[in-house]
């Protein structure tokens, strides 16, 4: 079980970690809203019509839908739209750091909903890997103003990490209660794109396409391998681990996408950013590693279809 689920955590960081350079290809004349609006429609589309080939189960009742619905809003729609605002406002480094905080959410709101310990070694491994992230980011910190400009994108990012954190929440109570991972999945991911395209219209933002290779490749990769694969590998290790365990994802993608951007972009290497992904590694070694054995989700609340457990793994 752990070797599988060092897979599923290993699968999630790589693909990722990759995002940040295919989303590249997405800033253009497509508006960013309109853009994710695709991505996590057609990854819903992909993943429902997989469940219809294969004869999963697709009717669920309306209270499963409503939590289905919160888990989409939650960490397919609002967070992305935080996220994407404070990008706006502040570098991709610091927004980087802010999102890693979202460990030390979990832990605290793991702790409060599920009454889950608090793991001394993933604390220790997690405030490792933020001072390594910290070290990587530190010429991007140095420069950071204290204007209500970028105070206001601090402010929208750590409420975009949060948001995602209460997603993490809601889909460990929804694996609890047997809601099977890939189609909780899919109908999240429509009602998160659907969210997206609801803001863009109140935007009046156009709902354009722009037909080059380079937008509509990194779109299916987005939708595929960001969405589909990542997130079902993400909330399986979710429910596998616990989501402060989980969550160390969230610190070692930022160097993923730094040593894709020194293939393709030309970044240099600091001896202040080699020490950050030193202490980054280990801190995550000490995290998964030394903390408590695998164990699977607990319902947390009546199981809303006897007799149906939460799936293993995302399939």
């Amino acid at each position: 079980m752990l070797q599988h689920s060092m897979t599923l955590y290993l699968t999630t960081v790589l693909i990722w970690g990759s995002t940040f350079y295919a989303i590249k290809f997405q800033l253009g004349t497509v508006a960013v809203e309109v853009s994710i609006a695709y991505r996590f429609i057609l990854a819903a589309l992909l993943i429902l019509a997989y469940c219809a080939v294969r004869g999963r189960r697709l009717r669920f009742t309306a209270r499963d839908h409503a939590w289905m619905a919160l888990q989409g809003l939650m960490l397919f729609g609002a967070n992305y739209l935080l996220v994407y605002l404070a990008t706006s406002l502040l570098t991709s480094g610091l927004i980087a750091l802010l999102f890693s905080s979202i460990i030390f959410m979990n832990i605290a709101l793991s702790m409060l909903l599920f009454r889950r310990p608090i793991e001394a070694p993933v604390v220790a491994g997690a405030l490792l890997g933020l001072t390594g992230i910290g070290l990587v980011f530190w010429p991007e910190l140095t420069v950071l103003d204290t204007s209500s400009t970028a105070l206001r994108g601090v402010g929208l990012a750590l409420l975009g990490t949060l948001v995602a954190s209460f997603g993490n929440m809601v889909s460990v109570r929804n694996q609890g209660t047997g809601l099977p991972i890939v189609q909780t999945n899919g109908y999240g991911m429509g009602y998160g794109g659907l969210l997206m395209a609801l803001w863009a219209v109140g935007q009046g933002l156009p709902f354009s396409f722009e037909p080059t290779l380079g937008y509509s490749l990194s779109l299916v990769y987005l939708a595929l391998f960001g969405s589909v694969i990542a997130f079902g590998s993400y909330l399986t290790l979710l429910g596998r681990i616990g989501p402060a365990r989980a969550a160390y994802a969230m610190v070692l993608f930022p160097l993923v996408a730094l040593a894709l951007s020194t293939l393709f972009e030309g970044y240099q290497w600091t001896a202040a950013a080699f020490a950050g992904m030193v202490l980054a590694v280990i801190g995550n070694v000490l995290a998964l590693a030394v903390g408590r054995p695998d164990r699977p989700v607990t319902a947390v609340t009546r199981p809303s279809h006897a007799g149906r457990a939460a799936p293993a793994c995302a399939e």
